[in-house]
C-alpha cells in the first residue's frame, strides 16, 4: 500500500516541472545608458526615461526610437556632453543622457592577418 497519495490517488512526487535552456549568448551590456558610450562609440537609442515635455523635446531634435547616436566629445569636467544624432552635435547634460537608453551596435572584429 502506497504510503503517500495526493487527492487524485497518484503518489505525491509525480509532479511534473520543466527546465527551459535556451542555446544562445546575450552580448554583454547589450543596453547601457548613453553616458556609458565613450567617444566614437555608436549605439541605437532604445528608450527615452524623461518626463514627456522633455521627452517630445530630443525627439524634436532628433531623439528617436531606433536612431544612431554616437557620442562626441565632452567638457573638461565630463558635462555636458556632445552626440552626433541625425546629422546634430547636440549636447546633454549627465543626467539628461543617464535617462536615455541604447543598444549597443555590433562591431565587427577585425582579423590581424587580413588585408583590407
Amino acid at each position: 500500500m502506497p504510503s503517500s497519495l495526493d487527492r487524485n490517488l497518484r503518489p505525491a512526487h509525480t509532479e511534473i516541472e520543466m527546465q527551459l535552456t535556451v542555446n544562445c549568448e546575450i552580448p554583454e551590456r547589450l543596453f547601457t545608458s548613453l553616458m556609458d558610450l565613450r567617444h566614437g562609440d555608436a549605439a541605437i537609442l532604445d528608450g527615452i526615461d524623461l518626463p514627456a515635455e522633455d521627452a517630445r523635446r530630443l525627439m524634436e531634435l532628433g531623439f528617436l526610437p531606433g536612431t544612431k547616436i554616437t557620442a562626441g566629445r565632452s567638457a573638461p569636467g565630463g558635462d555636458p556632453r556632445v552626440f552626433q544624432v541625425d546629422g546634430s552635435e547636440i549636447a546633454l547634460r549627465r543626467e539628461t543622457a543617464r535617462r536615455l537608453t541604447v543598444r549597443r551596435k555590433k562591431t565587427a572584429k577585425l582579423d590581424p592577418n587580413s588585408r583590407a
